[in-house]
């Protein structure tokens, strides 16, 4: 099915830049603060906000057969440039030790609704439409992290790409179940970040392999 084919190709071709442009800014911002941890040049701040901003979302588009979203707008690029300059920009004591993680969280939980809902409008079948929006939401962190030399999250035992794939899920059973897109875009990106948010807050993290 093309995007056009879509039923709901309007609506969501309305509401996708703006969830698209609010993922990217997290996301970019974090990159940024990685970059602001190891006390980098305004040149790898802003490769490390453009990398992470737009990361997940170029594997996804690949994958599902779309058009590379930052090859076609010069908003993406605008947004991680601008997340940059701003870190960069402000006294470091502004940014708390675990900014980065909340400023992640909360892209993990919009990028994950975003690359669903996106994989969805371009026809792809429910499961693998779930799967992007995990890739969408974890790629361009793991990206980050080999970057800037730090543990990947798919390392980590704290709760991160399950956060995303609550966050995804959710929002691709209300749909099928025909909730309205923004309530199950809603459901699911709160689901998601409130449980990255426990991880964050409590240190959950799932059982590690003992055997």
């Amino acid at each position: 099915m093309t995007p056009s084919m879509h039923p709901n190709f309007e609506l969501v071709r309305s509401v996708l830049p703006m969830l698209d442009t609010v993922g990217i800014a997290l996301f970019a911002a974090s990159g940024a603060l990685a970059a602001a941890k190891l006390r980098q040049t305004l040149v790898t701040f802003t490769f490390f906000a453009g990398v992470t901003g737009t990361g997940g979302g170029t594997v996804r588009d690949l994958l599902i057969g779309a058009p590379v979203f930052w090859l076609h707008d010069n908003r993406p690029i605008f947004v991680c440039l601008a997340a940059a300059i701003l870190i960069y920009a402000t006294p470091r004591h502004w940014w708390r030790e675990r900014a980065l993680d909340w400023f992640d969280a909360l892209g993990l939980a919009a990028y994950a609704v975003f690359g669903a809902w996106k994989a969805l409008a371009y026809g792809i079948p429910p499961l693998p439409a779930f799967a992007m929006g995990v890739v969408t939401s974890c790629v361009g962190g793991i990206i980050r992290d080999v970057l800037a030399g730090e543990p990947s999250i798919l390392l980590r035992p704290e709760i991160y790409v399950t956060a995303a794939a609550l966050a995804a899920g959710l929002f691709v059973a209300l749909s099928l179940l025909g909730v309205d897109p923004f309530v199950a875009a809603g459901v699911g990106a709160l689901a998601g970040f409130i449980l990255r948010a426990l991880a964050i807050a409590r240190g959950l993290a799932l059982p590690a392999y003992r055997r």
